[in-house]
């Protein structure tokens, strides 16, 4: 392995890094938290989130425990992987779109925020007023 290929991150490390943040930041938990949970500090949450450091499978599960998902979660949609079951392509890309959109900041504000409001007619005219705003209209 040439030394180029050791400071480079492997694909699947970042992808299950990043699935480790996008779960931890759904549930509004902090790289401080996550650490406290394991016994490991907010820097060790840092590299697995960054695919800097590869989780161990004792620390995955212990990951998945504490994030109250299967293992398999950091898997999904992981690169090299081929399509699973019945899932068309459209499929695929719209539930990438919504991962992505769920793990930037303003999908997670927005997410948080919508799910506390009670009233089920507020929540659809929100839904037409977005969609009116927007450029191109998603179904």
């Amino acid at each position: 392995m040439t030394e180029e290929n050791k400071k480079k991150p492997n694909p699947i490390d970042i992808h299950v890094g990043s699935r480790v943040r996008l779960r931890r930041n759904m549930l509004g938990m902090s790289q401080e938290k996550l650490g406290e949970n394991l016994g490991i500090t907010f820097q060790q949450i840092q590299k697995y989130e960054k695919g800097t450091n590869r989780v161990g499978a004792s620390r995955l599960q212990a990951i998945a425990s504490i994030l109250g998902v299967p293992v398999a979660f950091f898997f999904e949609d992981a690169p090299g992987q081929e399509a699973v079951g019945n899932r068309g392509f459209a499929e695929d890309a719209s539930m990438t779109f919504a991962v992505e959109f769920c793990g930037s900041p303003e999908g997670l504000q927005l997410n948080r925020a919508f799910v506390k409001i009670a009233d089920v007619k507020v929540r659809r005219k929100i839904i037409e007023l977005v969609k009116a705003l927007s450029v191109d209209e998603v179904d």
